[in-house]
């Protein structure tokens, strides 16, 4: 038999430590993290805001301390059927709305909505907010946590939405659809196309000419609406609009509670149990006096 020699030791697992509960969940990327949170000591309880996204689209504004994270605003896109959009709200058209209302929800909510329109018409071009007279754009830093900033990523959607809602990000074009490696120019007219669902107008088109049963199962929800290939830029326009003209936020009406199938008998109250008892024994008494009958009767 061939020695094995032990590489992992009595002593390399005491010394061993599990990474973070985030970390191990794939949630959390610590290294960036604390690159993006620290902040000078002269700076003394500044907060250092991060736009945070994810793949479900969720857009939220936080900065940190030593009690844990706060979040100044927050968007999902889940909230863009009160303004218009009820269908796709996972693509990079809805990404953008998301980046867009969490933006024009923080600049109402610091009351700088009006000094910061942003860029009104989204054209497709790279936009930076220039600072005002009186006050400076709220700036953020763009936290993608574990996300791969591949080109084209929705991140980079909602990071085009914020940037053309009136926040100040530091960013580059080179993410966004459209961007040419070789020229080292980004096209506008590409990544206007995908602000709009061009992309999803292109493949809408495409299926309907090929293949129309994969058409219609695929475009259910859009055929169910009523929304056809050539009507779906014009609904993003009048998406972004609406969320200019009201970007707070609203609470939902709960929904009563389900009732549940009860699979356990009901816990009795003590009058309850009580006169169930009582029923038992008038039960158990008759029941003899009935037996004590049919016995004299026998005699």
């Amino acid at each position: 038999m061939a020695f094995v020699k032990a590489q992992k030791s009595r002593a390399y697992f005491k010394r061993f430590e599990v990474k973070f509960k985030r970390r191990r969940q794939g949630k959390t990327d610590y290294r960036a993290r604390i690159r993006m949170i620290n902040q000078d000591k002269n700076k003394y309880n500044t907060p250092k805001y991060r736009f945070i996204t994810n793949k479900d689209i969720t857009a939220q504004i936080a900065y940190s301390s030593i009690a844990g994270d706060h979040i100044l605003a927050a968007a999902y896109s889940h909230e863009l059927p009160r303004y218009g959009l009820e269908v796709g709200l996972t693509n990079y058209a809805a990404a953008y709305c998301t980046g867009l209302l969490l933006a024009r929800r923080v600049l109402k909510t610091l009351e700088m909505d009006e000094e910061y329109e942003g860029n009104v018409e989204a054209t497709g071009e790279d936009y930076s907010v220039e600072p005002a007279e009186s006050r400076r754009p709220f700036r953020a830093l763009l936290d993608v946590g574990l996300i791969r900033t591949t080109t084209g990523n929705r991140v980079f959607g909602a990071l085009k939405g914020a940037l053309d809602g009136g926040l100040d990000i530091p960013h580059s074009d080179k993410r966004f659809p459209g961007f040419d490696k070789e020229k080292k120019q980004l096209d506008p007219d590409v990544h206007r196309k995908y602000i709009y669902g061009g992309h999803v107008t292109a493949y809408m088109n495409i299926l309907m000419e090929d293949e129309p049963e994969k058409y219609q199962s695929h475009f259910s929800e859009f055929i169910k609406k009523g929304i056809e290939p050539d009507t779906i830029e014009e609904m993003y326009k009048k998406v972004h609009a609406a969320i200019r003209a009201d970007p707070t936020q609203k609470k939902s009406e709960k929904k009563p509670p389900k009732e549940h199938k009860r699979y356990n008998l009901k816990k009795l109250t003590y009058e309850e149990r009580k006169v169930k008892l009582i029923e038992r024994l008038n039960a158990l008494n008759s029941a003899a006096s009935k037996d004590d009958e049919a016995e004299d009767d026998d005699e």
